[in-house]
């Protein structure tokens, strides 16, 4: 059956559309309390913006299409993302295919995707717009490929559109492009493709999608890279030698962090074959390591540059992505027959599913066991039914995206905003023509009832002359948690006419 299912991309696909079927109905069988990436869509869904904040736009916009479509619910966030993440993967195989050319190895590639854990269950957990760069990087492949194979109009089209869609995804793509044409300048053939007319077609399909985020972003610059600037800070580290020790040592943790799973299984399949496929090279193994080792150093100077001690992982996603195809790519330059190889590497694609599979359920089910809760374990259902059995507010006024979406989830017909979110102040107070909600959070876990509201949050509703009366708080035991632990909210209720 396994043999059945890696024959064809179509075949392989199917089998991952059984596979995120799964995943799509585990994730509602669970609690509908929100991770914290989820809890930012919800929110932000409400609004059709240029730009939100630290991240580019392209994920929200969708979400904003969805909802507006189908309503707020658990559905219209799982089910989305579940489709990008398939996507993702058959983009990917598509793109094995243009440098395989081989349907069946294109297949491979497409199921090994699983073993990248920032594609497999990282982007599960959680994580939405790496789940939009993903895709937007299987894409940019697919079309990157097939430019360089069968040049037509279609795939330049192709190109610009992951471009652009890869653009107002995560800012760490603007080194895609750069590195794809360093890696084709060697080649007299594939250079002509960057000199090519048609090459213009493809800018402009990318400035037509990054144009209004761009306009956006011109204005907003300091305000978008703050959180990268601040995740990427060396805290109290002193400048120095020290300094760029730590930091380029954090990048090589993360390229291992990254490929040793993969590497390993590999590895662990092809054996012998796979070590001594690693000296052969072909047109296409040479480009894709250029690639690779353009978009490293890249990073790598950032690190130097910015004096950065921090980089993440998922950092790494759209310029390691390949290495799936590039390991089949070289066996296939070695002329190795590895057809051992490829029947002790199919029945790892399963296991891995199911282990993420289980591991996603885990962390949520057996959080009592191992004593660490994971957002969905938030008793966000039963808090919001205590503090509006009374009356449903005509507002919610929430202290930060997390609380606000998963609000907004629970409240799907309630209009949710935050102290100057999505305008300065809260004007929309003013019209609210009923009884205004106002929920806040203090520890990320508390464990007893504190109606202390936070003074950033309390002199913002001051400001917009907001009296809060009728302040309490609810505490409630986690979902599958131990006795006596417990997660906090406060809230305040504002009648009509109280100013």
């Amino acid at each position: 059956m396994l043999e059945r299912a890696t024959r064809t991309i179509k075949t392989a696909a199917l089998l991952l559309a059984a596979y995120f079927v799964l995943n799509i109905a585990l994730r509602i069988t669970l609690p509908h309390s929100l991770e914290l990436d989820e809890a930012e869509q919800s929110f932000f869904s409400q609004y059709l913006l240029a730009g939100y904040g630290p991240q580019p736009p392209f994920y929200n916009w969708m979400q904003y299409a969805i909802v507006s479509v189908t309503g707020m619910s658990i559905g219209a966030l799982v089910v989305p993302k579940n489709i990008l993440l398939f996507l993702c993967y058959l983009f990917y195989g598509l793109a094995g295919r243009e440098a395989l050319k081989d349907q069946a190895l294109a297949a491979i590639g497409m199921l090994a995707l699983i073993t990248l854990p920032q594609v497999s269950y990282m982007a599960q957990q959680d994580l939405t717009h790496t789940t939009a760069l993903l895709f937007a990087s299987s894409l940019f492949l697919y079309g990157f490929f097939r430019t360089l194979d069968r040049p037509g109009v279609g795939s330049y089209l192709l190109l610009g559109l992951a471009t652009g869609i890869g653009l107002i995804s995560k800012y760490n793509f603007a080194l895609m492009p750069v590195v794809a044409l360093i890696a084709i300048l060697p080649d007299a053939e594939w250079r002509r493709r960057a000199l090519d007319w048609r090459m213009l077609i493809a800018v402009a399909v990318a400035l037509v999608i990054v144009l209004p985020h761009a306009i956006w972003l011109q204005g907003n610059l300091a305000f978008a890279s703050s959180d990268t600037l601040v995740k990427m800070a060396a805290g109290n580290e002193p400048a120095g030698i020290a300094r760029i020790g730590k930091g380029l040592l954090a990048f090589l943790v993360a390229i291992l962090a990254f490929a040793a799973l993969p590497v390993a299984i590999f590895a662990a399949a092809f054996r012998r074959d796979f070590v001594r496929a690693l000296s052969a090279r072909n047109r296409w193994t040479g480009m894709m390591e250029r690639m690779m080792l353009a978009s490293l150093a890249g990073i790598a100077l950032i690190v130097l540059f910015t004096g950065s001690t921090t980089v993440r992982e998922r950092w790494l996603d759209p310029f390691l992505l390949v290495l799936p195809i590039y390991f089949l790519a070289k066996m296939k330059a070695a002329g190795l027959d590895f057809s051992a190889g490829l029947r002790r590497f199919r029945p790892i694609v399963p296991v891995l599913m199911a282990g993420v599979l289980v591991a996603l359920g885990f962390r949520v089910v057996g959080a009592g066991l191992i004593g660490t809760y994971s957002r969905p374990n938030v008793p966000m259902a039963d808090l919001v039914r205590e503090m509006t059995r009374q009356a449903e507010p005509a507002l919610v006024i929430a202290s930060d995206p997390y609380v606000a979406g998963n609000m907004r989830l629970q409240l799907p017909h309630v209009p949710v905003v935050i102290p100057d979110f999505p305008v300065a102040g809260i004007p929309a107070y003013t019209t609210a023509g009923g009884p205004v909600l106002i929920v806040w959070r203090g520890k990320k876990t508390a464990t007893a009832a504190d109606a202390v509201m936070p003074e950033r949050f309390s002199s913002a509703l001051t400001a917009a002359g907001i009296a809060p009366q009728e302040i309490g708080a609810l505490s409630l035991p986690y979902y599958f948690g131990r006795q006596g632990d417990n997660f906090a909210l406060g809230y305040a209720w504002v009648r009509p006419g109280a100013r």
